[in-house]
């Protein structure tokens, strides 16, 4: 008599589906394949020191493009993408940079009014590799099955795991153990990249030829503003400082200069005065901390009373706000040449913050 819960577990199969388009890239119609759906992750469960099998855990979404008129497949190089987060599924890049349609948008990068509507990407990577989109557990429309548990996906070897195993299945059922592999990913997608470059290594003897790191966070401490942690402040000067360039609010011999330059003359002034200033801490005494802040003030395009409220350390959610606080326009964070009216849900959040907004 056949097991119900065995017939259950057979159930629990991959589904992907197969559709053919083209579409322009590079200046050329280029023929492509793509395949979508749903990759079923396993696991060895024992019970009583019997193994019970390879039984479904969760299920990973994944989006392929491979080209069509190519005479060697199996040696042609293979992409496979992924978003940070972590949280977040591989849309961003798939419809927004790397994929063969993308969402059409402004100029400028800024979204259109609807209707919305996808268009060929012309800088789409399709014509010099194969592209592979992966969403982790819980993002997209990976979720895990009966019997697995969403937060045994959550950490980060757990992540490195998962993902891993998409990317060693797909390989496999698609013969392409012998192409280029490389691995693309954006914010922590970078951070997962670099896990997996050695993870993939060690554990299933799978060698990436390259990564692509967008938005590289291989150092978290580098974008905490954390009490304490002074690499923040430090680091993002220069990035400030480029902000407040572009939208006109230096004083006029630094708004003069080219951007080049004057991200010389911040860098500069971060390491012969800025750095030894955050190390000396409270030592530095009122008369040089005053002086600092003067020069700050300048490259960050604010009052200098701004930063001396901030202790010589100013955040990147609080220098948003307050740039632009004159047209009542916040900047962004993550582009910092968009900006938006000024939200007060997160002036809420900052002032329970106890920021000033």
């Amino acid at each position: 008599m056949t097991d119900p819960t065995e017939t259950e577990h057979q159930a629990v199969s991959d589904r992907l589906v197969t559709s053919w388009h083209e579409a322009r890239i590079a200046g050329r119609r280029i023929r492509y394949q793509a395949t979508t759906g749903l990759l079923v992750l396993r696991e060895e469960v024992n019970e009583d020191g019997k193994a019970q099998g390879h039984l479904p855990r969760a299920r990973v979404f994944v989006t392929a493009y491979t080209r069509e008129d190519v005479e060697n497949v199996a040696e042609r190089p293979i992409t496979f993408a992924f978003n940070g987060g972590p949280g977040s599924s591989s849309v961003w890049l798939h419809l927004g940079v790397l994929g063969p349609r993308r969402v059409a948008l402004q100029e400028d990068g800024a979204a259109l009014p609807a209707p919305f509507e996808l268009i060929d990407n012309d800088f789409s990577l399709l014509d010099e590799s194969d592209l592979v989109f992966i969403d982790p557990v819980s993002t997209g429309y990976s979720r895990t099955v009966e019997g697995g548990k969403p937060a045994d996906y959550h950490g980060y070897q757990a992540d490195l795991e998962s993902v891993a195993e998409v990317i060693r299945l797909w390989l496999s059922r698609s013969g392409r153990w012998r192409s280029p592999k490389y691995l693309a990913g954006e914010s922590y997608g970078t951070t997962r990249a670099a896990g997996l470059a050695g993870y993939l290594q060690q554990r299933h003897g799978i060698y990436p030829d390259g990564l692509m790191l967008l938005s590289s966070v291989l150092d978290f401490s580098t974008i905490r503003f954390d009490v304490g942690n002074d690499l923040p402040p430090l680091l993002y000067l220069p990035s400030f400082a480029a902000t407040a360039w572009y939208h006109g609010q230096l004083e006029p011999d630094l708004q003069q200069l080219p951007l080049e330059e004057l991200l010389r003359e911040v860098e500069q002034f971060a390491y012969d005065r800025y750095a030894p200033a955050l190390l000396r801490g409270q030592r530095l005494g009122t008369a040089k901390q005053e002086q600092l802040a003067e020069q700050l003030a300048r490259y960050l395009g604010v009052s200098t009373d701004f930063v001396l409220r901030n202790n010589l350390r100013v955040d990147i959610a609080r220098y948003c706000k307050e740039l632009l606080r004159d047209r009542r326009r916040t900047v962004g964070r993550l582009d910092s040449r968009f900006t938006g009216v000024k939200s007060h849900l997160f002036c809420n959040f900052l002032q329970s913050r106890s920021s000033r907004c």
